[in-house]
């Protein structure tokens, strides 16, 4: 049975109470803000792949040109819910999240929010991998950001946009477009 990474208000409010260092915690402007741990679509006529348990890390994986001081891009991973893939995408400006229409993007561009790796597998036996050579469309957007997509509470991406993805069926290979859409919770890594 799968679990949802972010604690409950209750616990979130107790570990609050028992820690000094916690600023901010608890605010109703942190946080997921109702997003499901499970919504990440990415689907077409064809097939529907659903991605969840998404978490964060400020590693710097893609740092943005010039940022402010004290911001660190974000890398994001999940896990298909529906199969065996997985996805990763990095956020080289998470202080902007919040403003909307982020531009999707691959791992060598300069979008806003960067597609690493998306892979899948679907009941019919079929595999999928992202397609790098064909660069997302659309944008994405977030919710209940704070410290700069560091605080424990978490906080809800919205995707809007379109991949194409290389499929696998037996001997046969061919590329499919997606579209790749939902509000999605991500817990802090």
């Amino acid at each position: 049975m799968w679990h949802s990474p972010f604690p409950s208000n209750t616990s979130l409010a107790l570990a609050c109470a028992l820690t000094a260092g916690c600023a901010g915690c608890g605010d109703d402007e942190c946080g997921p803000m109702g997003a499901e741990p499970a919504a990440l679509v990415a689907s077409s006529v064809d097939v529907t792949l659903t991605y969840g348990g998404l978490t964060a890390l400020a590693g710097n994986d893609c740092p943005g040109v010039d940022p402010p001081a004290g911001v660190v891009s974000l890398s994001v991973e999940g896990r298909q819910t529906d199969g065996t893939g997985l996805i990763t995408f990095c956020i080289p400006r998470p202080d902007l999240l919040e403003s909307g229409q982020r531009t999707l993007g691959t791992s060598l561009s300069m979008a806003d929010v960067r597609i690493f790796d998306l892979t899948g597998s679907d009941a019919n036996n079929c595999t999928y991998k992202f397609d790098s050579t064909r660069p997302p469309t659309g944008f994405a957007g977030a919710l209940g950001v704070c410290g700069n997509g560091t605080d424990g509470a978490g906080f809800g991406i919205d995707f809007d946009g379109a991949v194409s993805l290389r499929r696998t069926c037996g001997p046969t290979i061919d590329t499919i477009a997606v579209t790749l859409t939902g509000l999605v919770a991500v817990a802090k890594r």
